[in-house]
């Protein structure tokens, strides 16, 4: 159920919605579980965050970068400081968008592996969907690790998979992997479109949640038993949070109320 400022009763015009903002919607409004936004605003822009999440995870799964673990990293330095425990920190004097952007641009210059690269995507999302001076701002000090680390990402935890949508953020097990492989402890992978994820790293990419399984279950212990899973926990970003820092330009729906319903233009 999707409840605008408290209202249950709110009507809402979903005619205004791309498909892919459409399928999440409705989705959330047939749910058991209580979706509550304080404006019409902040649901749109939760709809149009997951978008551009989807597209970076496209864009980045395109954009040449490597897998690497941690000690084997690399980065553009012209960016980042490349620490020693293998993270991004961006150098003093650099915009944190332009670094971002450069990820993309040069993936060929950056090794990274699964957790980072989805702090990446998230990061991108939100440049896409925020102003690009409030981007700089919220991120001067921008340090690329995992999602652990990364607090200033403001990740909502979630426990029941069966609600997950297109952009959130979901980990694939390997209780049983292989010590000599412990980077295939398991795959973060983000939801995308049409049972479809991304995950960072050999043999992943976009594919179906079983094909990421079976990449897992290659790099299990001998005479292991127990098969790679989906878990049950999943994460996103706190889009209400970054609905503040919208830009004051940036093209925003036109939102009218006639009665109970609102149309979205």
């Amino acid at each position: 159920m999707i409840v605008i400022a408290r209202n249950r009763a709110a009507a809402f015009d979903e005619g205004a919605l791309s498909g892919f903002e459409l399928t999440i919607y409705q989705k959330k409004k047939n749910s058991s579980v209580e979706y509550e936004y304080d404006s019409d605003n902040t649901l749109l822009f939760e709809l149009q965050m997951r978008t551009h999440i989807m597209e970076s995870s496209l864009a980045l799964s395109q954009s040449g970068v490597y897998f690497a673990g941690f000690k084997d990293s690399q980065c553009n330095e012209a960016y980042w400081h490349h620490t020693h425990q293998g993270r991004f920190q961006l150098k003093a004097g650099v915009s944190a968008q332009d670094a971002i952007r450069d990820i993309f641009r040069n993936g060929n210059l950056y090794a990274f592996e699964c957790s980072t690269a989805i702090v990446v995507i998230l990061y991108k999302a939100i440049l896409e969907s925020i102003d690009p001076k409030q981007f700089d701002r919220l991120f001067s000090d921008l340090l690329l690790f995992d999602k652990t680390y990364n607090k200033n990402l403001h990740l909502n935890d979630r426990t029941n998979i069966e609600e997950a949508v297109t952009g959130d953020v979901l980990y694939f097990d390997n209780p049983e992997f292989s010590p000599l492989t412990p980077w295939w402890r398991g795959q973060n992978a983000i939801k995308i479109e049409n049972g479809l994820y991304y995950g960072h790293g050999h043999g992943t990419g976009i594919v179906s949640a079983e094909e990421i399984i079976a990449v897992l279950n290659l790099f299990r212990k001998p005479d292991s038993t127990q098969s790679a899973f989906l878990t049950q926990t999943f994460v996103h970003p706190n889009f209400s949070f970054f609905s503040r820092f919208q830009s004051n330009i940036q093209e925003k729906p036109m939102i009218a109320k006639i009665g109970a319903w609102t149309f979205v233009g």
